[in-house]
This record gives structure tokens, sequence and C-alpha cells, in this order.
């Protein structure tokens, strides 16, 4: 995971994972929506998902 991708998790964590799918996609934004420390957890998880 890059760096700028991590900043990109911590300040817009929906926008970090735009590009695993919808279903993540909707996932960290209704974490975000709830609280940003949940949203930034969960794009963080998802990002450092091996494919």
């Amino acid at each position: 995971m890059s760096l700028l991708r991590v900043i990109l998790c911590i300040i817009f964590p929906p926008l970090a994972v735009a590009d695993k799918g919808c279903g993540s996609f909707l996932i960290v934004l209704i974490l975000t929506c709830l609280g940003w420390i949940p949203g930034v957890i969960g794009s963080l998880i998802i990002c450092n998902k091996d494919k």
C-alpha cells in the first residue's frame, strides 16, 4: 500500500476504496457516516487486503 493511499484512507475513506468495487465503497461510506474513525479503519483494512 502506497503512502498516497494511506493518506487518502485517513482524509477521505470512501474515495480510497472506490476502485475496490461498489460493495466496499458502500460499506466504507456507511461506516464513515456513522463515524470518521470506523470509516478510516474499514478503508485501511480493505486497502491492505491482498488481491
